[in-house]
C-alpha cells in the first residue's frame, strides 16, 4: 500500500489536500509511520497490516483520551484498510531529548525532573484509565501472566542466547530457572493496565511535557513491569542511584491510587526487571538478525551493564543458578560490549 489512501483520508477529513508527505523512522515496528503537512497543519498517518494491533491501539487511545492522558488524538481511521491519521507529537523521543542535554551536562536534575514528570503519569495509565480500559482488545496476551512471562523468557533464549551466548546451554537447567522465575512474579497481582512498553523511546516531548505512544501492546499485568521498563531502559542508562530515587518517587505518586505495601512491592521488582532485561535482550537479537535493524545491537552494551549492576544485588536471581551463570558469562564476554 502506497501513501495515497492516507493522502485520500487526509483529505476526506480536512477537505484540503496534502503538500507534502514524508516518512518517519518506526523503530522496531512493522507499521509505516508518515507525517501528512500542508501550510495549515501537520499530522501523523500509520498503514499497518496488523488489524488487531491497530484496534487495539485506537480503543486504548480514545480510552485514554477520555482520562485526559497525554497520548495522540486519533482523527480519523479506515480500520478496514489498516489506515489512521492521528495527532503530530513532534520530532523528540525521551531518549532524543535528554541527549543534548546529557552531552553538556550529564544526568542532570533536569533529566530526572523529566522522568518524575513520566513516571508521575503512569499511575493514570496504570490504575485510573486501567480500570475500566477494555481489555478485549489486547492482541499478544490479555494477561502478563505465566504464559506471557515463558513467552518472554523464550524469546530471550532463542532469539539471543542461541545467536551470542558463546557456551552451551543446559535446556533443563534453564528451564527449570525460568519456571521459578514465572512461580515467583506471578503471586504478585496483575489486576492494572500494564503499557507493556513504557520506555524512552515511546515516550514524545513536546513543549517541555511528556506524551506517550506505543501502548497497544498493554495487557493485565503487575504494577512492577512498566516501572522496571523505563527505568532499565538499556540504551538510557539512568544512574543506578537515580533509579532507586525514582522508585521511591513512583511509590509515593501511586499511593493516592492504590494503596501498595513497599516491601512487597520491592520483593518483586528486580525480578520483573530481569524478565524485562531478558524480553529487550530477545528484541535486540530478533530485530537485528531476522529484520535486519543492526542499531538495536547499540542497546547491548547497556544492558550487558544493567546486568553487572543487579549481579551485586540480593535478588530472586540467587536461586536460579544456571540463569545466574548465562549472566555472568555474558558479562565476561568482551565482544557484547563492542556493538
Amino acid at each position: 500500500m502506497d501513501t495515497k489512501s492516507l493522502e485520500k483520508l487526509f483529505n476526506k477529513y480536512y477537505g484540503e489536500p496534502v503538500e507534502e508527505v514524508y516518512p518517519l523512522k518506526g523503530d522496531g515496528s512493522d507499521r509505516q509511520i508518515y507525517r501528512l503537512k500542508n501550510q495549515k497543519r501537520s499530522v501523523i498517518g500509520i498503514i499497518g497490516h496488523n488489524y488487531s494491533e491497530n484496534a487495539a491501539f485506537l480503543s486504548f487511545s480514545r480510552h485514554f483520551r477520555k482520562f485526559c492522558l497525554r497520548v495522540p488524538e486519533i482523527y480519523i481511521d479506515d480500520l478496514e484498510n489498516g489506515i489512521y491519521l492521528e495527532e503530530d507529537l513532534g520530532d523528540y523521543t525521551f531518549i532524543d531529548w535528554m541527549s543534548g542535554i546529557r552531552a553538556r551536562e550529564g544526568f542532570s536534575e533536569q533529566i530526572v525532573n523529566m522522568y518524575k514528570k513520566t513516571i508521575a503519569q503512569l499511575p493514570h495509565f496504570q490504575i485510573r484509565a486501567g480500570r475500566s480500559i477494555d481489555f478485549s482488545y489486547c492482541y499478544q496476551h490479555i494477561e502478563f501472566g505465566s504464559v506471557s512471562m515463558e513467552w518472554d523468557l523464550h524469546y530471550f533464549k532463542n532469539r539471543f542466547l542461541k545467536i551470542f551466548y558463546k557456551r552451551s546451554v543446559d535446556e533443563n537447567a534453564i528451564e527449570k530457572d525460568f519456571q521459578t522465575l514465572i512461580e515467583h512474579l506471578v503471586e504478585e497481582t496483575r489486576d492494572n493496565f500494564l503499557y507493556r512498553d513504557f520506555q524512552s523511546r515511546n515516550v514524545m516531548i513536546r513543549d517541555d511535557v511528556p506524551h506517550f505512544i506505543d501502548y497497544q501492546s498493554g495487557r493485565k499485568g503487575a504494577l512492577q513491569y512498566d516501572l522496571a521498563s523505563i527505568l532499565y531502559d538499556a540504551k538510557a542508562n539512568v544512574p543506578q542511584e537515580v533509579r532507586e530515587r525514582l522508585v521511591e518517587f513512583y511509590l509515593d505518586q501511586i499511593q493516592p491510587f492504590k494503596p501498595v505495601n513497599r516491601d512487597r512491592f520491592m520483593e518483586y521488582f528486580y525480578g520483573f526487571v530481569f524478565m524485562r532485561i531478558m524480553q529487550a535482550f530477545g528484541a535486540y537479537g530478533y530485530l537485528s538478525q531476522v529484520k535486519g535493524k543492526k542499531g538495536f545491537l547499540k542497546s547491548v552494551p547497556y544492558a550487558i551493564r544493567n546486568v553487572e549492576i543487579l549481579l551485586n544485588k540480593d535478588t530472586i536471581l540467587s536461586s536460579m543458578p544456571a540463569l545466574k551463570r548465562i549472566f555472568e558469562n555474558l558479562i565476561r564476554d568482551p565482544l557484547l560490549r563492542e556493538f
